[in-house]
């Protein structure tokens, strides 16, 4: 690398300009990232009743811990992840902090969400997908199936389905309904936490017909490690992020707050001593002020410039409301 070249070329991956080579273009503090609109998803997903008779089959997949903190809105701090972004480096996956290199691992995503990090892997084609499916057939064919209806086309779009359809369809299970009605619904509910909360995506108002594959066996969805895949999905919604010209933020925005309330004690908001299980729990009805963008990111940047290490897992109040789920040998070898 020339000396010449060499700062320029540090702000710049594959073509892309990285955030952190702009910060002193004053136009750009008017354009903090704002993923307010990208996880409006997950506002409409808190309406979901958590009916009793879904739960087995959310515990069975390993999503129970996760569903439970959808019972609340989760508010997001943009000028504090705004922040992070500026830090983050798509060629190590890490952030780039005062005292070195750190990232969000698979033990943060146990600790604070419950997931399962040990498993099947999640993969598939995320594009003509529908060619994969079982003995060929369509995916409309499949999803009438498993539903057992079709949405109106006015809510259908490509392979997508307007949330809206979905939450007024499902919302509310009968009374009376039978078990099979019941994994209907367990189904819908399922399909909208992945689509919404773990691999929430700036088209935050439809639902993608690509876990069809999964949805098709409840029985079989706890075989798969849905936290390795929700954190590989982080990753790359905060690669996209870096780019200058994104004012958007996709991903679990859920995890990366908390695990930065969690690791760095400096930044948590004050009044939060009390916590559980899972430990994103903690911040349930933590309110972001809504003002003053410009100073709060000025203020960031300048918490972020003191940082020091901390391991918030190593004491014994945290241990003692773990599940010991994620305690098990297995998951600790991870």
């Amino acid at each position: 690398m020339e000396p010449m070249e060499s700062e320029d070329r540090l702000y710049r991956l594959n073509g892309v300009a990285h955030v952190a080579g702009y910060l002193d273009e004053e136009v750009f503090v008017t354009h903090i990232l704002q993923p307010a609109r990208v996880i409006s998803g997950v506002r409409r997903q808190q309406n979901m009743p958590l009916h009793d008779r879904i739960i087995p089959y959310l515990e069975t997949a390993g999503l129970y811990h996760l569903a439970r903190l959808n019972s609340q809105w989760f508010w997001v701090d943009e000028p504090l992840l705004s922040a992070f972004i500026e830090r983050w480096r798509p060629e190590t996956h890490t952030f780039h902090m005062p005292f070195g290199e750190c990232s969000i691992t698979l033990q943060d995503v146990a600790y604070q969400l419950g997931l399962p990090i040990d498993g099947e892997p999640v993969s598939g084609c995320l594009t003509e997908f529908e060619n994969l499916m079982e003995h060929g057939r369509p995916a409309w064919v499949w999803f009438r199936e498993l539903f057992g209806e079709l949405p109106p086309q006015s809510k259908v779009k490509q392979m997508t389905v307007c949330y809206t359809w979905f939450h007024e369809r499902f919302r509310v299970l009968p009374a009376d309904a039978s078990d099979e009605t019941v994994r209907v619904y367990a189904r819908a509910y399922i399909l909208m936490l992945l689509s919404s909360q773990l691999f929430a995506d700036k088209n935050a108002n439809r639902v993608d017909l690509r876990w069809l594959p999964y949805l098709a066996s409840l029985d079989d969805l706890g075989r798969y490690s849905w936290g390795s895949a929700a954190l590989a999905w982080l990753y790359r919604c905060l690669c996209r992020g870096t780019n200058r010209n994104v004012v958007n933020l996709a991903g679990l925005l859920q995890l990366l707050q908390s695990w930065i309330f969690w690791r760095f004690p400096t930044l948590r908001p004050s009044g939060f001593d009390r916590f559980g299980f899972p430990l994103a729990s903690r911040w349930a009805t933590f309110m972001p002020r809504n003002d003053r963008w410009a100073q709060r990111l000025a203020s960031a940047h300048i918490s972020l410039d003191r940082l020091r290490v901390h391991d918030p897992y190593s004491s014994v109040e945290v241990a003692a409301v773990i599940h010991p789920k994620i305690l098990v040998e297995e998951h600790r070898r991870l």
